[in-house]
């Protein structure tokens, strides 16, 4: 049986983080285990290959969520990334921080060291920012390279003219002082190719010899010894495959995500009494956040037909594809080198609100009707609009003792009423953008939610009928004092009662932040690896 100083589950964005930073020190060994493979397909790399990975469950989990109260008797699709780079081998590439609100709130609910002045040193040092941007804010010399949107669309253009004719300020750079206003967005692509969490940190990791990095590795189990961590059980090749196992002597860690983490922490006797009993699991220990919390941005799109111009829509068919095809080989630059989304906008939904709680995406192209991810053929322009800080929480709970059995993923969308407040405010701003004078030229009728559609009761009607995740869970292993009912691990990211064990990924955060959360989830991973060492950002 191997052992190891660290086992690190899960090779997603944290996991990625954390073999780099802890492999800095030779004295250590670190073994990383992954569920899915390598990361070889050519559509994880290609930043347009977003679209074939969406659907691809040889490199993606493809969950479903539950049925929800406001979602119109639908299960919403729940991709996650299962190779190595996790989530940001299939994502979308946003590089998006959050505001400096959502770190001091965690520091509020009683987690040291992780409010924002505690934080931005962290978000510095991951990132190598090329462009804009004030370097008390910007990192230049780390690992991952972020860069701006450079295609230069006539409709990008007019929307964030139109933003500003309502008052909303261009921003160059919405992950600096302030996130308020209308920019190009900020993604993790370099010379037409995607940089994801293995490119940028584990890849290199590799070549220092002390990292044992295991593909088609589904863990099942984690060894406890009493209240103590010691190893991981796993199946090689998934279901049906060969088990094994590899111990830890110093440490276990999880970084599968807001999913997968507590689910295995489930599956090992840690989390609801019930629970674990109405599934014949013996409680090793009564920790009954584990699995609570789940927080999602839900966003409904609305969409217009455009006139007088090509969209995405017409440009990815026919020969247009092949003249894109070959402008990306020769230049990497072009269609295919694109994100999903253009232009950030952060705004208010009030004359109220202290802090920008809208977060909206333009996107010249349009999607087939409640598919995700798949374009039209007519032409069409989308704005995605989205509360910020969701007060609605869910949860993921094991279906069954069977590891190889997906997890129980309830979102509750929309369920508190400020939430279906802000998202109808959400869907008349975008409206008004859709429809300000700059897109005049170019803006012919709204296809939805449709020009019928005015008060308040028919705009949710229609977010329950065709709004969707943003891929952005978070929330079911939370940090938190011990004392509370809700909190998982402590602010050292250790289980609260167990020993050798911590959760390192978007599931600890206490709440949702202003944000995509894969840049917050690099940061949390580097700022862990700094306390599992026991070192400061000056040592």
């Amino acid at each position: 049986m191997d052992t190891f100083d660290y086992v690190i589950v899960g090779a997603g964005s944290a996991g990625c983080v954390l073999a780099n930073r802890l492999s800095e020190d030779p004295s250590l060994s670190i073994c990383v285990l992954e569920a899915g493979p390598r990361d070889w397909h050519p559509y994880i790399h290609l930043p347009a290959g977003f679209i074939k990975t969406f659907h691809m469950r040889s490199i993606n989990w493809a969950y479903q969520q539950e049925v929800g109260p406001w979602t119109g008797g639908r299960s919403i699709y729940a991709p996650r990334g299962k190779t190595l780079g996790g989530s940001s081998s299939i994502n979308g590439h946003i590089f998006n921080r959050g505001q400096r609100l959502d770190f001091d709130t965690w520091a509020q609910l009683g987690n040291r060291g992780w409010g924002y002045s505690d934080v931005l040193p962290y978000f510095k040092r991951l990132e190598r920012r090329i462009g804009e941007g004030d370097d008390e804010y910007r990192g230049r010399e780390g690992s991952l390279t972020v860069t701006t949107m450079d295609w230069k669309d006539p409709l990008c253009e007019a929307f964030m003219a139109g933003a500003i004719s309502l008052g909303i300020p261009r921003n160059p750079d919405y992950n600096g002082a302030i996130q308020e206003g209308v920019s190009y967005a900020q993604r993790t692509i370099q010379n037409g190719l995607r940089v994801s969490a293995a490119k940028a940190f584990l890849h290199p990791a590799r070549k220092r010899g002390n990292v044992d990095v295991r593909t088609h590795a589904h863990a099942t189990q984690i060894i406890l010894e009493g209240k103590r961590a010691v190893g991981v059980r796993y199946a090689k090749g998934g279901r049906g495959g060969t088990p094994a196992e590899v111990r830890a002597s110093k440490e276990v860690i999880l970084s599968g995500g807001s999913y997968n983490s507590p689910q295995l922490l489930q599956l090992s006797g840690i989390g609801s009494p019930e629970l674990l009993r109405s599934h014949g699991i013996e409680v090793r220990h009564a920790l009954s956040g584990v699995g609570e919390g789940l927080q999602d941005h839900y966003a409904p799109r609305t969409v217009a037909r455009v006139k007088n111009i090509k969209t995405i829509n017409q440009l990815r068919q026919g020969w247009h594809l092949w003249v894109e095809a070959l402008k990306w080989a020769t230049t990497r630059r072009g269609l295919l080198s694109l994100s999903p989304t253009m232009v950030y906008c952060f705004w208010h939904s009030g004359e109220t609100t202290e802090s920008s709680d809208l977060q909206m995406t333009f996107t010249p192209a349009s999607y087939k009707e409640g598919v995700q991810g798949q374009l039209e053929n007519e032409p069409g322009m989308t704005v995605a609009s989205w509360q910020q800080r969701p007060e609605s929480r869910g949860y993921v709970r094991i279906r069954s003792a069977d590891p190889f059995e997906p997890p129980i993923i309830q979102t509750n969308y929309l369920v508190a009423e400020l939430d279906r407040r802000v998202v109808v405010a959400g869907m008349k701003l975008a409206r008004r953008l859709l429809k300000s004078q700059p897109l005049a030229p170019y803006y012919d009728y709204e296809d939805f939610p449709g020009p019928n559609v005015q008060s308040d009761d028919e705009f949710l009607d229609a977010a329950t009928r065709r709004g969707t995740t943003t891929f952005h869970p978070g929330c079911t292993c939370r940090m938190g004092p011990a004392d509370s009912t809700w909190a998982v691990v402590d602010d050292q990211l250790r289980v609260h009662g167990m020993q050798g064990l911590r959760v390192i990924d978007a599931s600890i955060m206490p709440r949702m932040i202003s944000a995509n959360l894969n840049a917050s989830t690099l940061m949390i991973a580097d700022k862990a690896s700094d306390l599992i060492r026991g070192k400061s950002l000056s040592s």
